[in-house]
């Protein structure tokens, strides 16, 4: 891997894994039309690059990510109740990712599961939206406070459907927070704590599976500029969606989902496959054995 080729991964990573569009299916589709292929260390590079995520998220919640700090030091009863319900959201996924995850890699992490699931989650989209202008809801709801352990249970299961790639853990966890009776802020805002936990643990657990793995075959150099760039692309999308969302809603985000299905079901119609041959210093998924031939 190049180090612009690590850049590009770190600006897709960066731009979508807040956003419900899924930066795993992101991430795979851009790491197919750069000829990479697959293989462990390309998969925990995907995942390690997240900290660039998670440290935007950090410094743009800082003073809730204090809050959470000084409930956990018995000093702030909102923060500690908030640390409670993001332990009981994070668990669901905890447990079903330690039992699945060789299965899901393995079965799922292709071209075509992205597409499906790309089409499926704008569908989805598109009608809770129309369901909810309906109903007369619009962006109110609870604000974070009032967050029950069972409501954040409810997310925390929503956001096991996300391991299949293409789904999105930021549109499970957001729907989840609504289904719970969030306002769209709110849900917006723990699906980003939640995402602290759930991207750190993946991180860590990666990292520490396979980093000696990705060192060798990536490099640091390129593992740090994609991770940079991750940064510095997140906080671009947070504070736009996080904006644009409390004015618009999640519709567009419905629309750019079954548009980017279409774009894939055009490109596999006309032969998209994977060229492990251009990267020959990683071992090809099972998954993914194909080369880009458009």
């Amino acid at each position: 891997m190049t180090i612009l080729q690590s850049i590009i991964l770190g600006i897709v990573e960066g731009l979508t894994e807040y956003l419900p569009v899924s930066s795993t299916g992101h991430l795979i589709i851009t790491r197919y039309m750069l000829g990479l292929g697959s293989s462990e260390a390309l998969n925990a590079f995907d995942i390690c690059i997240q900290s660039g995520a998670i440290l935007a998220v950090l410094g743009l919640y800082f003073q809730r990510v204090k809050e959470i700090i000084n409930g956990l030091l018995g000093r702030n009863k909102t923060g500690i109740n908030l640390l409670i319900n993001m332990f009981v959201g994070v668990l669901p996924a905890v447990v079903l990712g330690l039992a699945c995850e060789s299965y899901i890699k393995e079965l799922l992490f292709n071209e075509t599961t992205v597409t499906i699931t790309w089409a499926l989650g704008g569908i989805v989209i598109l009608l809770y939206s129309r369901a909810r202008e309906k109903s007369g809801k619009g962006f109110a709801g609870k604000p974070l406070e009032e967050l029950t352990w069972k409501g954040a249970l409810k997310v925390g299961l929503m956001q096991c459907i996300a391991m299949c790639p293409g789904v999105s853990r930021s549109l499970m966890t957001m729907l989840g927070g609504l289904v719970s009776g969030l306002s769209v802020s709110a849900a917006v805002e723990f699906s980003f704590l939640l995402g602290l936990v759930t991207l750190g643990g993946a991180t860590c657990h990666d990292a520490v599976k396979h980093g000696s793995e990705m060192v060798s075959v990536i490099g640091w150099a390129p593992m740090i500029a994609g991770t940079f760039t991750a940064w510095l692309s997140s906080i671009i999308a947070v504070k736009w969606m996080v904006g644009y969302l409390n004015r618009h809603g999640l519709s567009i985000f419905g629309w750019y989902r079954l548009a980017a299905a279409v774009v894939m079901v055009f490109f596999i119609w006309h032969g998209l496959r994977v060229d492990n041959t251009e990267a020959p210093a990683t071992k090809p998924a099972p998954a993914a054995a194909v080369s880009v031939e458009m």
